[in-house]
């Protein structure tokens, strides 16, 4: 995350993609034995006894004979999961993806150099452009040093798709398309689109082979704004994008079919760079409260944002600054580098341009008009109507926590990411009363194309520690050894995750088998304590770690009675995201928050009076 730049790289971003190790097949046994562990905490003695029969027909009969199978798919790909896993986990969902799979985050910027202001968007909005395209400048000359976890080089296949790309609706399955190419690859497309009221914009980012400067953006920029104020806001496109998948594939459909014109715009749309997003919006956030921003980049304006870009970036009307991503074509960390970069270079240069300031004669951006007509007026209507049904229904709140971070503790000896996610169950576990199923990401890029694995933190140990956190007699010794159990339980599931060697993604390969072949679906799947300890994308408590940058954000729970909870860990604070359905009567996002802050503090005075 470090972002190390060289002038003159010894290695090249992409240079190690070929001879990275294919990802492994855990063996069947390992994994049944783990998900009877997992699911042990949700289940009565006799649930249990149900499901361990389950699990040993399986692992005896149809398990084995899958297993073969998936062992037989693993020998003739380097990736037995990844077009699997692009397809049942987003392309083919059909639920409205912008709000329910996207992510997004509000930018760090407001903390030092860029607070909220009036009157600056368009002039921060030029020099973060001006970054972003150095960004995309030092992929296509590979100049960005290649990841590594100490000496193992990580797979940086997901960064191809930050720019350059979008998600296309399908009626029964949508398709990823991308333009990028490095430098020894060829040409690639260079122009960014500009949204502002509902219409469109497109300008060229280089002009006689250089980057536009921040002079000349802003001129592009500037020259936008005039064409939209005081002028109706256009037809607002867009906002098809935020509907459900297969009514969006229909409606894109029909606008091609009423002017093939339409189709040249949808693909400049698609090919460009990354969206700029210019919001009249004014999130008053700030280093305490993010709660604003982070509300307004998973709930804004649908008709500025592409909902299907792999990048928008999101500039709003008081000088704050954000973003809104599809989550198919990468993991979050790619956006997290990305806007890392752009933090540490707007710090040492404190948000100003220093460079020159003359602006070369280039062309005006083009404003890209789509031909509609009222079936198309009623489509964009119908979509701006459940998107806003359902953004309302989304409570937000993201704050920090700043009475320690990271530095105490790790001076405890204890992983400061095992810490939250402890935190996490304690809080929950107070605030209803029974421990929550949970996921949380772990990174499996030291693989061929490795994107996550499955790391389950709501273990047996956990609740034990939880149940004996809340029992008045326990004492201060039983407190601490339980939390030991779960602490290093958690730390052994994570490494496991990490190489390789976890279950839900080798039992989805399993499930997916025996549904490409037609076969009756095996009882494990269909057992209640499968959902019900989150199997399925059943997850009450859908998490992920930023990291340990200044970057945040923010997602929708996976499950309608759940929370999403992203958070970054800093040395003196813990930054967190959380998320719930209002119309859920269980959940309340701001309660869960307060929870976890008696929970961080309860664990760090019992990890303070003793040595663990």
């Amino acid at each position: 995350m470090t972002n190390q730049v060289s002038e003159f790289p010894t290695e090249r971003t992409f240079q190690y993609q070929h001879s990275l190790p294919p990802l492994p097949v855990p063996s069947l046994e390992g994994s049944l034995a783990k998900y009877l562990d997992a699911v042990r905490p949700f289940a009565t003695e006799e649930e249990y006894q149900v499901t361990a029969a389950v699990v040993k027909r399986f692992g005896e009969g149809i398990g084995k004979d899958l297993h073969q199978k998936l062992l037989q798919r693993a020998r003739t790909r380097r990736n037995w999961l990844e077009e699997w896993w692009l397809n049942a986990a987003y392309l083919e969902m059909r639920y409205p993806s912008q709000l329910n799979v996207n992510f997004g985050g509000p930018a760090p910027y407001l903390e030092h150099c860029w607070p909220p202001t009036e009157g600056v968007q368009l002039q921060r909005t030029s020099i973060s452009m001006w970054h972003t395209l150095q960004y995309w400048d030092l992929l296509r000359t590979e100049r960005l040093d290649p990841h590594k976890a100490g000496n193992v080089v990580l797979d940086m296949d997901q960064f191809r798709m930050l720019f350059c790309t979008c998600k296309i609706p399908g009626v029964t399955k949508d398709t990823i398309i991308n333009y990028f190419k490095t430098e020894s690859e060829g040409p690639c497309p260079s122009h960014v689109v500009v949204m502002c009221k509902g219409r469109f914009f497109s300008f060229d980012a280089v002009c006689d082979g250089h980057i536009l400067t921040p002079p000349e953006l802003l001129r592009q920029l500037t020259h936008v704004k005039q064409c939209c104020e005081g002028e109706p806001a256009g037809d607002g496109i867009a906002a098809l994008t935020s509907e459900e998948r297969t009514r969006w594939a229909t409606a894109r459909e029909y606008l091609i079919d009423i002017d093939p014109a339409n189709k040249t715009i949808l693909e400049t749309i698609q090919s460009s760079l990354f969206v700029v997003s210019l919001d009249d919006a004014k999130p008053y956030a700030t280093a305490e409260n993010y709660t604003p921003v982070s509300l307004e980049v998973l709930t804004g304006d649908p008709t500025i944002r592409w909902g299907d870009k792999s990048y928008n970036s999101l500039s709003f009307a008081n000088g704050t600054f954000g973003s809104n991503c599809d989550h198919a074509p990468f993991e979050g960390m790619v956006l997290v580098t990305h806007c890392y970069y752009m933090d540490q270079q707007l710090k040492s240069t404190d948000g100003k341009w220093k460079g020159s300031e003359t602006v070369r004669p280039m062309p005006l951006p083009e404003e890209l008009v789509f031909t509609v007509d009222d079936r198309v007026r009623r489509d964009v209507a119908h979509a701006k109507q459940q998107y806003f049904e359902t953004t309302q229904d989304l409570q937000v709140v993201c704050y920090a926590f700043t009475s320690f971070g990271k530095a105490a503790i790790k001076q405890r000896k204890l992983h400061p990411d095992t810490f939250i996610q402890l935190a996490l169950q304690l809080a929950y576990y107070r605030q209803h009363g029974r421990l929550g199923s949970c996921y949380e990401t772990a990174m499996t890029r030291r693989f061929y194309h490795g994107r996550t694995e499955t790391m389950r933190p709501c273990t047996l140990e956990a609740q034990n520690w939880c149940h004996t956190m809340l029992l008045p007699a326990a004492s201060a010794e039983a407190k601490r050894k339980a939390l030991l159990l779960a602490f290093n339980k958690h730390n052994k599931l994570m490494a496991e995750a990490q190489n390789g060697k976890g279950f839900d993604r080798h039992l989805l390969g399993l499930y997916l088998i025996a549904k490409e072949e037609g076969l009756p679906m095996p009882d494990l799947f269909t057992d209640p304590l499968y959902s019900k300890s989150g199997g399925g994308g059943n997850f009450t408590l859908s998490t992920s770690l930023v990291g340990y940058t200044t970057v945040l954000g923010a997602v929708a729970p996976m499950v309608h009675h759940g929370y999403g909870f992203f958070y970054r860990i800093g040395d003196d604070r813990i930054v967190a995201s959380c998320t719930a359905w209002k119309s859920s009567p269980e959940t309340d996002a701001e309660a869960l928050f307060q929870n976890l802050v008696s929970s961080l503090h309860e664990m760090l005075h019992l990890a303070t009076t003793a040595q663990l």
